[in-house]
Protein backbone atom coordinates (compact mmCIF):
# COMPACT_ATOMS: atom_id res chain seq x y z
CA UNK A 1 0.00 0.00 0.00
CA UNK A 2 2.66 2.45 0.97
CA UNK A 3 4.87 1.75 -2.50
CA UNK A 4 1.17 2.27 -4.61
CA UNK A 5 0.95 5.89 -2.22
CA UNK A 6 4.86 6.27 -3.09
CA UNK A 7 3.97 5.97 -7.07
CA UNK A 8 1.31 7.71 -7.46
CA UNK A 9 2.64 10.92 -5.92
CA UNK A 10 4.04 12.90 -8.69
CA UNK A 11 4.88 16.73 -10.23
CA UNK A 12 1.89 18.77 -10.50
CA UNK A 13 3.22 19.22 -13.99
CA UNK A 14 5.06 16.32 -15.50
CA UNK A 15 7.98 16.56 -17.67
CA UNK A 16 5.37 15.51 -20.71
CA UNK A 17 3.17 18.16 -19.85
CA UNK A 18 5.91 20.85 -19.46
CA UNK A 19 7.41 20.49 -23.03
CA UNK A 20 3.65 20.43 -24.45
CA UNK A 21 2.49 23.45 -23.12
CA UNK A 22 5.55 25.42 -24.19
CA UNK A 23 4.91 24.24 -27.68
CA UNK A 24 1.70 24.55 -27.73
CA UNK A 25 2.50 28.23 -26.84
CA UNK A 26 5.10 28.82 -29.12
CA UNK A 27 2.52 27.37 -31.98
CA UNK A 28 -0.68 29.42 -30.89
CA UNK A 29 1.88 33.08 -31.19
CA UNK A 30 3.27 31.90 -34.19
CA UNK A 31 -0.26 30.45 -35.83
CA UNK A 32 -1.75 34.18 -34.34
CA UNK A 33 0.86 36.44 -35.81
CA UNK A 34 0.81 34.75 -39.23
CA UNK A 35 -3.02 34.52 -39.38
CA UNK A 36 -2.91 38.28 -38.60
CA UNK A 37 -0.88 38.49 -41.91
CA UNK A 38 -3.42 35.97 -43.90
CA UNK A 39 -6.16 37.91 -42.46
CA UNK A 40 -4.99 41.51 -43.86
CA UNK A 41 -4.65 40.05 -47.21
CA UNK A 42 -8.21 39.72 -47.46
CA UNK A 43 -10.26 41.34 -44.44
CA UNK A 44 -13.66 39.88 -42.91
CA UNK A 45 -14.77 42.90 -41.13
CA UNK A 46 -14.39 45.99 -42.84
CA UNK A 47 -12.18 48.89 -40.89
CA UNK A 48 -10.25 45.75 -38.93
CA UNK A 49 -6.86 45.62 -39.65
CA UNK A 50 -3.52 44.09 -37.39
CA UNK A 51 -0.46 46.89 -37.62
CA UNK A 52 2.58 45.05 -39.31
CA UNK A 53 5.08 45.55 -36.57
CA UNK A 54 2.51 42.14 -34.91
CA UNK A 55 2.31 40.71 -38.26
CA UNK A 56 4.20 37.17 -38.86
CA UNK A 57 5.21 37.51 -42.35
CA UNK A 58 6.11 40.39 -44.72
CA UNK A 59 3.06 39.71 -47.02
CA UNK A 60 0.32 36.65 -47.40
CA UNK A 61 2.27 34.22 -49.35
CA UNK A 62 5.12 34.04 -46.30
CA UNK A 63 2.60 34.43 -43.55
CA UNK A 64 0.96 31.09 -45.09
CA UNK A 65 3.99 29.34 -44.62
CA UNK A 66 4.69 30.07 -41.11
CA UNK A 67 0.78 29.21 -40.38
CA UNK A 68 1.10 25.74 -42.15
CA UNK A 69 4.00 25.03 -40.35
CA UNK A 70 2.60 25.90 -36.90
CA UNK A 71 -0.47 24.60 -37.74
CA UNK A 72 0.66 20.76 -38.24
CA UNK A 73 2.83 21.75 -34.96
CA UNK A 74 -0.21 22.43 -32.91
CA UNK A 75 -2.38 19.65 -34.61
CA UNK A 76 0.33 17.05 -33.64
CA UNK A 77 1.19 18.54 -30.39
CA UNK A 78 -2.64 19.30 -29.07
CA UNK A 79 -3.73 15.78 -30.26
CA UNK A 80 -1.03 14.50 -27.88
CA UNK A 81 -1.77 16.34 -25.28
CA UNK A 82 -5.43 15.31 -25.65
CA UNK A 83 -4.84 11.79 -25.43
CA UNK A 84 -2.06 12.16 -22.53
CA UNK A 85 -4.51 14.55 -20.80
CA UNK A 86 -7.51 11.58 -21.36
CA UNK A 87 -5.43 8.45 -20.72
CA UNK A 88 -3.60 9.53 -17.49
CA UNK A 89 -7.26 11.38 -15.69
CA UNK A 90 -5.19 14.43 -15.70
CA UNK A 91 -8.01 16.77 -17.70
CA UNK A 92 -10.89 15.21 -15.52
CA UNK A 93 -8.63 15.74 -12.85
CA UNK A 94 -7.93 19.13 -13.29
CA UNK A 95 -11.06 20.57 -14.89
CA UNK A 96 -13.83 18.68 -13.11
CA UNK A 97 -16.02 19.07 -11.57
CA UNK A 98 -16.91 23.07 -11.82
CA UNK A 99 -19.90 24.07 -9.37
CA UNK A 100 -21.47 27.49 -10.21
CA UNK A 101 -21.16 28.30 -6.70
CA UNK A 102 -17.62 28.21 -6.94
CA UNK A 103 -17.85 30.49 -10.20
CA UNK A 104 -19.24 32.80 -8.27
CA UNK A 105 -17.28 33.15 -5.51
CA UNK A 106 -13.83 33.06 -7.94
CA UNK A 107 -15.69 36.54 -9.47
CA UNK A 108 -15.63 37.48 -6.46
CA UNK A 109 -12.35 37.14 -5.38
CA UNK A 110 -10.85 37.90 -8.83
CA UNK A 111 -13.21 41.41 -8.27
CA UNK A 112 -11.39 42.26 -4.96
CA UNK A 113 -7.66 41.30 -6.45
CA UNK A 114 -7.60 37.95 -4.35
CA UNK A 115 -5.41 36.25 -6.45
CA UNK A 116 -2.88 34.73 -4.23
CA UNK A 117 -3.86 31.32 -5.64
CA UNK A 118 -1.88 29.11 -2.46
CA UNK A 119 -2.97 25.73 -3.56
CA UNK A 120 -1.17 25.28 -7.15
CA UNK A 121 -2.27 21.37 -7.23
CA UNK A 122 -6.20 22.88 -7.91
CA UNK A 123 -7.93 25.29 -10.51
CA UNK A 124 -10.46 27.71 -9.24
CA UNK A 125 -13.82 27.25 -11.21
CA UNK A 126 -12.74 30.48 -13.89
CA UNK A 127 -9.31 28.61 -14.37
CA UNK A 128 -10.57 25.53 -15.43
CA UNK A 129 -13.72 27.48 -17.71
CA UNK A 130 -11.14 28.99 -19.86
CA UNK A 131 -9.20 26.02 -20.18
CA UNK A 132 -12.33 24.12 -21.39
CA UNK A 133 -13.39 27.06 -23.60
CA UNK A 134 -9.74 27.50 -25.10
CA UNK A 135 -10.14 23.37 -26.09
CA UNK A 136 -12.63 23.88 -27.80
CA UNK A 137 -11.84 27.06 -29.48
CA UNK A 138 -8.58 24.80 -30.87
CA UNK A 139 -10.49 22.35 -31.94
CA UNK A 140 -12.83 24.91 -33.54
CA UNK A 141 -10.11 26.17 -35.42
CA UNK A 142 -8.76 22.60 -36.58
CA UNK A 143 -12.27 22.23 -37.98
CA UNK A 144 -12.75 25.22 -39.58
CA UNK A 145 -9.13 25.44 -40.76
CA UNK A 146 -9.54 22.77 -42.56
CA UNK A 147 -12.94 24.04 -44.34
CA UNK A 148 -10.75 27.22 -45.30
CA UNK A 149 -7.53 25.09 -46.67
CA UNK A 150 -9.87 22.78 -48.45
CA UNK A 151 -12.92 24.20 -49.39
CA UNK A 152 -13.46 21.77 -52.51
CA UNK A 153 -12.70 18.69 -50.67
CA UNK A 154 -14.28 19.54 -47.66
CA UNK A 155 -16.98 21.28 -49.05
CA UNK A 156 -20.05 19.87 -46.63
CA UNK A 157 -18.15 21.04 -43.91
CA UNK A 158 -17.91 23.97 -45.40
CA UNK A 159 -21.82 24.35 -45.75
CA UNK A 160 -22.29 23.42 -42.37
CA UNK A 161 -20.42 26.71 -41.42
CA UNK A 162 -22.21 28.75 -43.52
CA UNK A 163 -20.09 28.71 -46.59
CA UNK A 164 -16.61 29.96 -46.82
CA UNK A 165 -16.91 32.95 -45.60
CA UNK A 166 -18.90 31.83 -42.53
CA UNK A 167 -15.83 29.00 -41.88
CA UNK A 168 -13.29 32.26 -41.96
CA UNK A 169 -15.31 34.05 -39.61
CA UNK A 170 -15.37 31.35 -37.19
CA UNK A 171 -11.97 31.31 -37.72
CA UNK A 172 -11.85 34.71 -37.06
CA UNK A 173 -13.93 34.16 -33.66
CA UNK A 174 -11.89 31.37 -32.46
CA UNK A 175 -8.58 33.28 -33.24
CA UNK A 176 -10.05 35.87 -30.76
CA UNK A 177 -10.78 33.38 -28.59
CA UNK A 178 -7.56 31.82 -28.19
CA UNK A 179 -5.66 35.47 -28.75
CA UNK A 180 -7.51 36.75 -25.78
CA UNK A 181 -6.92 33.60 -23.50
CA UNK A 182 -3.16 33.79 -23.83
CA UNK A 183 -3.81 37.49 -23.25
CA UNK A 184 -5.87 36.78 -19.84
CA UNK A 185 -3.31 33.28 -19.25
CA UNK A 186 0.01 35.68 -19.16
CA UNK A 187 -1.48 38.22 -16.50
CA UNK A 188 -2.29 35.95 -14.44
CA UNK A 189 1.15 33.84 -14.54
CA UNK A 190 2.74 37.48 -13.89
CA UNK A 191 0.04 38.19 -11.04
CA UNK A 192 1.04 34.90 -10.14
CA UNK A 193 4.66 34.22 -10.46
CA UNK A 194 4.78 30.86 -8.74
CA UNK A 195 2.28 29.69 -11.53
CA UNK A 196 5.00 30.50 -14.06
CA UNK A 197 8.06 28.90 -11.78
CA UNK A 198 5.81 25.87 -11.44
CA UNK A 199 5.49 25.37 -15.20
CA UNK A 200 8.89 25.26 -15.81
CA UNK A 201 10.11 23.16 -12.92
CA UNK A 202 7.25 21.04 -12.65
CA UNK A 203 5.79 22.22 -9.98
CA UNK A 204 5.07 20.80 -6.02
CA UNK A 205 4.61 16.78 -5.83
CA UNK A 206 1.35 16.16 -4.59
CA UNK A 207 -0.99 13.38 -4.75
CA UNK A 208 -4.08 13.42 -6.69
CA UNK A 209 -7.49 12.78 -4.93
CA UNK A 210 -9.26 9.51 -5.56
CA UNK A 211 -12.30 8.75 -6.67
CA UNK A 212 -14.57 7.70 -4.26
CA UNK A 213 -14.93 4.09 -4.77
CA UNK A 214 -11.20 3.79 -5.04
CA UNK A 215 -11.00 5.37 -1.72
CA UNK A 216 -13.28 2.96 -0.22
CA UNK A 217 -11.25 0.31 -1.67
CA UNK A 218 -8.27 1.80 -0.17
CA UNK A 219 -9.96 1.26 3.28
Amino acid sequence: MKMNAIRSRRRLHPWPVRIMHWTNAVAMVVLIGSGWGIYDDSVIIHGVYFPKAIRLGSWAAESLLWHFAAMWLLVANGGAYLVYGVATGRLRERLLPIHPSDIVQTVRDTLRLKLAHEDLTTYNAVQKILYIVAILAGISQVVSGLAIWKPVQFSGLVALLGGFQGARLVHFAGMAVLAGFLAIHVVLALLVPRTLWAMLTGGPVHQPALPAVAREAAR
